[in-house]
């Protein structure tokens, strides 16, 4: 087991083990919740084995292991770098999510309170008091188009760019 300890982490926070191309953090509980530490673990999730583990009480240990097999000491200080950026970003929504918990369930509650009230179902008799027969409304661009129309097969003559003879059929010449 070849132990790396890379410069610029601190000491017995963060150590690399090349033989197996895996590095691993602790980190302190206290300072980043648990959800941040599973948010985190969540992204890498797609190129490295995460396990988690409790080695002592107030702690959480995070080993990243390369799916593509044994990395170098670069790789492995980078995975780590990376990491604990991500960490720091997910404990910072979290503290966000926290602090405006109250907003968020204000706004969701008025949306969902909006959502649910809706009007009034016309009766049978608004129904039957319809009218249906207006006009269909101005469509100068051709959008409102049914798709059997705009994509009907056309007659020789139509390609050709007659008009159909009066009184044929629709599609015949």
């Amino acid at each position: 087991m070849s132990t790396l300890m890379f410069e610029g982490f601190p000491k017995d926070l963060v150590v690399g083990d090349l033989a197996d191309g895996s590095v691993t953090l602790t980190v302190d509980a206290a300072v980043y919740p648990l959800e941040a530490v599973y948010g985190a673990a969540y992204i890498f999730i797609d190129r490295c084995f995460v396990l988690l583990d409790r080695p002592k009480a107030g702690s959480v240990s995070v080993t990243l292991t390369d799916k593509k097999g044994a990395a170098d000491a670069g790789a492995l200080r980078q995975m780590a770098g990376e990491f604990a950026n991500e960490l720091l970003t997910q404990a910072w929504r979290q503290k966000i999510v926290e602090e405006n918990r109250v907003l968020l369930e204000t706004v969701t509650m008025q949306a969902l309170a909006g959502a649910t009230a809706t009007p009034a179902e016309p009766s049978l008799d608004d129904l039957a008091n319809f009218d249906f027969t207006e006009e269909a409304f101005d469509d100068p661009l051709g959008i409102a188009m049914s798709w059997e129309e705009k994509y009907k097969k056309k007659t020789p003559a139509e390609v050709a760019g007659e008009a159909p003879a009066e009184g044929a059929p629709e599609g015949k010449p």
